[in-house]
């Protein structure tokens, strides 16, 4: 028996065809996969998104809803008439435009001086050599794990030595001392910066606060936003510190005034201005973070530098 094997051009190229086609079935394969798998993580992630969207969605329509309506058994899940009037009454209930102003302006104090503290005390950690800078920082980075209840009663004492009891002076003066979780977010941005540009500006003859403020801080700016926006929401949405320390109804703020508003009404609650309060309560926040969202996500990811 002889064997013989298949030579020739004929033969090697339809060798190249059978592999190109091979090579061909696999790019659509791994391509069908990776679109079958975005196409999983997207059904999820839209499903979760719906899941965390739905207490939210219910407060809304349950703002827009009537007493009647609100009440009946099973729920419905729209209102059969959009009662806008309840939005009115909630803010007529109370003196919702007094503590409006109030909240605001403690918020607008409270994330400028947390953004230019820390961003002060970032840069002294970031950007500076020092002997002992690092055991500074975790120094600093313990006092997150004080709980608030402990220094609760200090600080107390000491604001009422000062004077400072229903003001807004407990609630803003604070902020002038930078935040650990701040200032560890600003640290690890600011970590990016290219030493030798910061070399070279030292050579041209710019001092520290030229740098700090004048080449530091714009390119810093996602950080920043991400602190701002975090010092916002726990200025906005404080509770504690107003009902410690304010006990005037002309210097409180919305989340006093919105607990006050369901003691009054305890007896007979009104759950759909209740509801519209709330809405009315957290509608700055989000404009803010839709606003701010893509500096937001820049400085969570502590990327982006260029």
């Amino acid at each position: 028996m002889t064997l013989t094997t298949q030579t020739g051009p004929g033969y090697d190229e339809g060798r190249e065809i059978t592999k190109d086609r091979r090579q061909t079935g696999l790019a659509k394969d791994g391509s069908r996969q990776r679109w079958y798998s975005s196409l999983i993580a997207r059904v999820l992630m839209i499903a979760l998104s719906c899941l965390f969207l739905l207490p939210l969605y219910w407060m809304i329509i349950s703002a827009l809803k009537g007493e009647a309506e609100l009440a009946q058994y099973p729920p419905t899940f729209f209102p059969a008439e959009l009662r806008r009037q309840n939005f009115v009454d909630a803010v007529n209930a109370m003196p919702f435009a007094r503590f409006f102003v109030n909240t605001a302006a403690i918020t607008i104090m409270s994330v400028v001086f947390s953004v230019v503290s820390s961003f002060v005390v970032a840069y002294g950690f970031g950007c500076l050599e020092w002997r002992g800078r690092d055991k500074v920082f975790y120094i600093v980075i313990a006092t997150m794990f004080l709980p608030f209840p402990v220094t609760l009663i200090p600080m107390f004492d000491l604001y009422a030595n000062l004077g400072w009891v229903n003001t807004w002076a407990p609630l803003v003066v604070p902020h002038l001392f930078a935040g650990a979780f701040y200032t560890f977010l600003l640290r690890q941005f600011l970590l990016q910066i290219p030493r030798d540009m910061l070399n070279a500006a030292r050579v041209d003859g710019a001092g520290e606060w030229k740098i700090a403020w004048r080449l530091v801080f714009p390119n810093a700016l996602p950080a920043l936003t991400a602190v701002a926006i975090f010092a916002a929401v726990g200025a906005w949405n404080d509770f504690m510190g107003p009902l410690i320390y304010l006990q005037d109804e002309n210097v409180q703020t919305l989340s006093i005034g919105m607990q006050s508003f369901r003691q009054t009404e305890s007896e007979d609650i009104q759950f759909n201005q209740l509801m519209a309060a709330s809405v009315l309560v957290i509608l700055p926040l989000v404009i803010l973070f839709f606003v701010f969202q893509r500096y937001f996500i820049r400085g969570i990811s502590l990327g982006g530098f260029k």
